[in-house]
């Protein structure tokens, strides 16, 4: 099994998608209102939470599920996986939101 076959799995291809749906959020969110802060956390906010933290319990079922019989095909999906995470949660943390 090759790297293009692993992703083709919803549980490898899942957190990527959130990831990007959790980086589109944001940028339709800095578009809209700008940086500044708000007085209370809104829609854009909640929705980034649950796009990220629903990530986890899938990325976990992929490497229990994936590492073991396939190590060196899914090691870089998941590689893809957590920094498309790390890509989603950087504005935030840089932009202090």
């Amino acid at each position: 099994m090759n790297f293009w076959t692993m992703i083709t799995k919803p549980s490898a291809f899942l957190p990527v998608a959130m990831s990007f749906a959790a980086i589109a959020t944001l940028v339709i969110y800095i578009a809209l209102f700008g940086t500044a802060r708000q007085a209370d956390e809104g829609t854009a906010a909640h929705l980034w939470q649950l796009l990220m933290a629903g990530q986890a319990p899938i990325i976990m079922f992929f490497a229990a599920t994936s590492l073991p019989r396939n190590p060196r095909q899914a090691l870089p999906v998941l590689a893809l996986q957590i920094g498309a995470a790390f890509a989603a949660a950087f504005p935030v943390f840089y932009f202090n939101f």
